[in-house]
């Protein structure tokens, strides 16, 4: 009789992250799969947004980078492999909003100091730090991956925040965002202080089990 097949909660943490994240590859690279795509859409539009204009975009420019980010990532995924030596798919998204940048700069007829890219050209061969000769490219990467955990945090409580009650949340989120202790939230809403536990308790729970879940699928 053949051995059962182990249990998925059985393996280590890094095969389980691993299986996560080809699985939201696998996922982005069905057109088809509108959930996924709108998943997608609404836990990175605002890092993306955000980097563009702090590369020193309008706002309307940066709406254009997010779109143009979103298009040349649905032509692309396709090609993409998962492969530490090609770089993470981190990298590679962050490589897709700089060129979509800088086309944005060449829109405007002013001089870019890099020769950007095709349109449609996101080659995952390289990393971005690599391909451009930016003195300034290990700051912005480490700056955008201080981003990614911020918004992916923000994702999480957004997430969050539709699923349970609204003065629960509230209550979170004087505890947790603004500092205040249990006892001030109580008195301010007139509540007791079992509830402002509960509260703490099982919506700190489900933050950071969502927050969790985004950080395995963000490659």
């Amino acid at each position: 009789m053949p051995d059962a097949p182990p249990n998925p909660s059985d393996r280590p943490e890094a095969a389980r992250v691993q299986a996560t994240r080809y699985s939201l590859l696998s996922r982005l690279k069905d057109w088809q799969d509108h959930q996924s795509w709108r998943d997608f859409f609404d836990t990175y539009w605002r890092l993306i947004h955000s980097t563009a204009m702090k590369a020193g975009l309008s706002n309307e420019e940066a709406e254009e980078v997010v779109q143009e980010t979103i298009l040349s990532v649905a032509k692309n995924i396709a090609d993409f492999k998962v492969d530490p030596k090609r770089g993470s798919f981190r990298a590679w998204l962050l490589n897709t909003v700089r060129w979509r940048i800088t086309d944005q700069f060449r829109k405007r007829g002013k001089g870019v100091s890099h020769q950007p890219l095709r349109s449609d050209d996101t080659s995952s061969g390289t990393d971005t730090v690599d391909r451009i000769p930016d003195p300034a490219a290990a700051a912005c990467e480490a700056e955008w991956n201080r981003e990614w955990e911020e918004n992916l945090l923000e994702s999480a409580l957004d997430r969050v925040k539709a699923r349970v009650k609204p003065e629960l949340f509230q209550i979170f989120h004087l505890l947790a965002t603004r500092r205040w202790s249990a006892g001030r939230v109580a008195q301010r809403l007139q509540v007791n202080l079992a509830k402002v536990y509960y509260a703490r308790f099982k919506v700190g729970t489900l933050v950071k089990r969502e927050l969790r879940r985004l950080q395995d699928e963000g490659i």
